[in-house]
This record gives C-alpha cells, sequence and structure tokens, in this order.
C-alpha cells in the first residue's frame, strides 16, 4: 500500500510541474524535469505489475536521488540564472519526503544521538522547504526572465500568442524592481506601434514617459528591440 502513496506523489508533481511550466518565462526546465519524473513514475507503476513488485525502498531513494538532483538545479534557475521558480519547491518535496520517510524506516536501529541527529535534521529540511515554497510559488517574480522571454519571442516572429513577445512584457513590470520597468514599457511601445495599434503605443509611450522615459533604459536593449522589430518588417510588408 505504501508503494501507491508514493506512486501518486510521483504522478502528481510530474503532472503538475508540466502544466504550471507553460506560467513560467522559460518552461523548458520544469517541463523536462516533470516529463523525467513522469517517466520514472510509469516505470515503477510497470514494476508494480510483475512478480516481485517494486518495494518501497526503491521508491525512497530513487526520490531522494532525484529529487537532489532537481534541487541543485532548480536553487540555480531560482537564484543565478531566474530562469524559472517551480523547480527547486517540487524537486524539494520529494527530496523531503524520501529522507523523511528514510530516517523513519530505521528509526528502531539508532542510538538516541543518532535519533537526536535526524530529529535535527528533518527539522532543517522542513525549514529548508518552507523557504522554497514561500520563495518560489508564492512571491517568485521573474521580471528580468519576463523581459529575455520576450525578447527571445521576438527575435523568433513571435509578436502575439501564448508566450509570444506582448504577453512576455506584459508580465515584466514588478514593484520591487522599478528599474526594470522602462524597459518593458519600451519593448511594448515600440511592438505596438510596429502592428500599428497606435492606442496602445499612445498608453506605454506615457508609462515610459512616467518612469523617466528613453533615457532610463540603457541603450543596448532599445538597440536590441529595434533590430528585432526591424529584421521583422521585411516578412511584414512582402505580406
Amino acid at each position: 500500500m505504501e508503494n501507491w502513496w508514493f506512486l501518486l506523489l510521483e504522478f502528481a508533481i510530474a503532472l503538475t510541474l508540466i502544466l504550471m511550466s507553460s506560467r513560467q518565462p522559460f518552461p523548458g526546465p520544469s517541463k523536462r524535469y516533470g516529463s523525467v519524473l513522469l517517466i520514472i513514475a510509469l516505470l515503477l507503476l510497470i514494476g508494480e505489475t510483475g512478480p516481485r513488485p517494486t518495494s518501497v525502498e526503491v521508491h525512497m531513494y530513487v526520490l531522494l536521488a532525484y529529487g537532489s538532483l532537481g534541487l541543485v538545479r532548480g536553487v540555480h534557475n531560482m537564484l543565478v540564472t531566474r530562469e524559472e521558480v517551480i523547480v527547486a519547491p517540487f524537486a524539494g518535496i520529494l527530496f523531503s519526503v524520501s529522507a523523511t520517510a528514510i530516517m523513519a524506516g530505521q528509526w528502531d536501529s539508532l542510538t538516541s544521538f543518532e535519533e537526536y541527529a535526524a530529529f535535527a535534521t528533518i527539522v532543517v529540511i522542513g525549514g529548508c522547504q518552507t523557504w522554497l515554497v514561500f520563495r518560489g510559488l508564492l512571491i517568485g517574480r521573474l521580471p528580468l526572465a519576463w523581459s529575455k522571454a520576450g525578447l527571445v519571442a521576438l527575435e523568433r516572429g513571435q509578436v502575439s500568442g501564448p508566450h509570444g513577445a506582448l504577453e512576455c512584457f506584459e508580465k515584466s513590470w514588478d514593484l520591487e524592481e522599478e528599474h526594470l520597468n522602462p524597459m518593458a514599457w519600451l519593448a511594448l511601445e515600440r511592438i505596438h506601434t510596429f502592428i500599428g495599434n497606435d492606442a496602445e503605443a499612445s498608453h506605454w509611450g506615457r508609462r515610459l514617459a512616467e518612469s523617466g522615459g528613453e533615457e532610463a533604459v540603457a541603450k543596448e536593449w532599445i538597440d536590441a528591440i529595434e533590430s528585432a522589430l526591424g529584421r521583422l518588417r521585411p516578412s511584414s510588408e512582402e505580406e
């Protein structure tokens, strides 16, 4: 019966990661991590149908190893590259559950000192996991990453639609990092001007002016936006 609880956890986290990946500036890392976890869960599910079902220890050690890898990569994505914020919290759940289950399974064989050490370790793991959930799932805004994603989409010629340049730039403002907002306002003003939406271009132009105007935006960013739009113009004119 314990195996089915672990299988339920594996499938739930895998599907959640895959579904939530579309809400990240760069959905690739979380989608890949969820997809691999889904494959692992399917293989373990197939193992349950054999004459010798997979033991619960296999689930615990597989989740411990895969959760550890996800934690390392996820924390790097969250704090260093700031590409996405959901891999670390969900990988932390895998790691926390498996590590706690392993220690609980060995509890009867531990000395008093080892019991205290194990309990302290569980408390630390729980505290770190709580921080990951708050940092990633509750307050994990990524304005700079959304701006980068918007520029990537613009260079690919994807102006509108899901994960298009307009959608990404509209999500790239932040009250806590207001110095990044003019980058988004300028990009939106230029894109709406390019597609002939004068009303929206005027709106974002006013927002840009309120934030300091073009002088508040690095010249390299302006050149990158205009260069990407310039490459789109010939194809637009041909149409």
